[in-house]
């Protein structure tokens, strides 16, 4: 999926949503346990459900990966089943020396047939650039992450006062272009956004942590939105386990619904 595409999805939907794929045997409702595939039987339901309001889907591969072989069966079937209309994001953060890195995009992108799959940068500009190689194809590098622990190193500021997601925004900024690399952005990082938007105006953003994780949907498109839309944002535990009995389904459809009405709403600003 190449660019204008993408933003063609989420003008005619009204929304930039994003869907996280992240099944967990313990978490997924009782009867679909017993199915053959268990988590694909839940994918499908929610992708059925959710379909009218999501531009995107981010299965995390490390839910998948933990069941070996038929999690990754699982994981190829749900790729299979989203259609092209969406954009099918692999979250592996991956990221190796370039033939290593060379393989892993080779997996993702012509195995399972993933439009963009997130890549960590902290080996460099050799580790990412096999990722770029690839048509309609995206990186989403991972700049200033949600998690307790990204305190650790990306907020580590260097003499000359930049800090080290700055770096890496700055560095990474012209390994690719705005047509097939996007950065992830935490949106409980709401502060920030406006500080990543200045060194990259015309990227999209990948924003996960709206939800569950307390970020503010009206913060990240205030300070995150650009003419073209320019985000995707994540919502995984929070519309995939709306509910944990038979309307699961149901209830994901409503969190969807309200997601992208609130969405529909702060795209209104910019037509």
């Amino acid at each position: 999926m190449n660019k204008n595409q993408l933003i063609a999805q989420i003008r005619e939907k009204q929304s930039y949503l994003c869907v996280g794929l992240d099944p967990s045997m313990e978490k997924i409702p009782a009867h679909l346990q017993k199915e053959k595939d268990p988590f694909f039987a839940f994918n499908r339901a929610i992708i059925d459900a959710t379909i009218d309001y999501a531009v995107a889907y981010k299965p995390n591969t490390a839910f998948y990966e933990a069941l070996g072989t038929r999690g990754w069966e699982s994981l190829e079937k749900t790729l299979d089943y989203l259609p092209s209309s969406v954009l099918k994001i692999a979250d592996a953060k991956r990221g190796d020396i370039g033939n290593t890195s060379n393989l892993y995009a080779k997996a993702f992108f012509d195995t399972l047939q993933a439009d963009a799959v997130t890549v960590a940068p902290y080996m460099g500009k050799d580790s990412v650039t096999p990722f770029l190689g690839f048509e309609d194809k995206w990186v989403i590098l991972l700049a200033l992450t949600s998690n307790e622990g990204s305190t650790d190193f990306q907020l580590f500021s260097n003499q000359g006062g930049r800090q080290l997601f700055e770096e890496v925004l700055l560095k990474s900024r012209d390994w690719g272009t705005p047509e097939n690399m996007m950065y992830v952005v935490g949106a409980t990082r709401g502060e920030k956004i406006a500080e990543v938007r200045k060194l990259i105006p015309e990227h999209f953003l990948l924003v996960p942590g709206v939800g569950a994780q307390g970020g503010s949907l009206q913060d990240v498109a205030l300070h995150g939105m650009n003419s073209e839309v320019g985000l995707l944002v994540n919502s995984s535990r929070g519309i995939i386990y709306a509910s944990s009995d038979r309307d699961f389904a149901q209830a994901a459809e409503k969190e969807a619904l309200k997601l992208r009405n609130e969405m529909a709403d702060s795209l209104q600003k910019i037509r």
